[in-house]
C-alpha cells in the first residue's frame, strides 16, 4: 500500500468518530486502531498519589537531628495535570522554555509532559517570575505534583 494512502487513512481515523479501521488491498492488509483518550489514564494517578504521600514523611527521618518538614513553596505553584515525563525544552539540546528568573505571562509554555507518546505543552496559569523549578529534566511526574513556583 502506498505510504501516502496509509497516512491519509491514519488522519481520517484520527479525525473521525471511529476507533478501528481494517482494509485489505490485494494481498496486503492494514489495520488502524485509534488509541483511547488520555483521560482513560485518570484512575492511575489516583492510585499513584498514595505512595508519594507515604514516601515524603520517610525523607526527613535520615536527616536525624532536625525534625524539619519540607517547606511549602511560597508563591503560585504550577502542578502537573497528568502523569508523564517532564521536559524543560521542546527537543533535546534546545533552550529550556523557562529558567529561574524568567518572566512569564498566563498562557506561556513552561514545559512539556510526555504522556502515552504525546507531547503536552504545559502553560503558565499565572503571570509573574519563575522562582523555582521543582522537577529535574527527564524525570517522571505524577498527577498534581508541583512543577514550578511563580511569584
Amino acid at each position: 500500500m502506498d505510504l501516502r494512502k496509509l497516512k491519509t487513512l491514519i488522519d481520517l481515523v484520527a479525525e473521525s468518530g471511529i476507533s478501528e479501521l481494517e482494509i485489505t488491498e490485494g494481498e496486503g492488509k492494514v489495520r488502524i486502531v485509534k488509541a483511547p483518550p488520555v483521560q482513560a489514564a485518570a484512575p492511575m494517578p489516583m492510585q499513584m498519589t498514595a505512595p508519594v504521600a507515604v514516601a515524603a514523611p520517610a525523607a526527613p527521618a535520615p536527616a536525624g537531628a532536625a525534625p524539619a518538614e519540607p517547606a511549602a513553596p511560597s508563591g503560585h505553584v504550577v502542578k502537573s495535570p497528568m502523569v508523564g515525563t517532564f521536559y524543560r525544552a521542546g527537543q533535546p539540546g534546545a533552550e529550556p522554555f523557562v529558567s529561574v528568573g524568567s518572566q512569564v505571562k498566563e498562557g506561556d509554555t513552561l514545559c512539556i509532559i510526555e504522556a502515552m507518546k504525546l507531547m503536552n505543552e504545559i502553560e503558565a496559569d499565572a503571570t509573574g517570575t519563575i522562582r523555582e523549578i521543582l522537577v529535574e529534566n527527564g524525570s517522571p511526574v505524577e498527577f498534581g505534583q508541583p512543577l514550578f513556583v511563580i511569584e
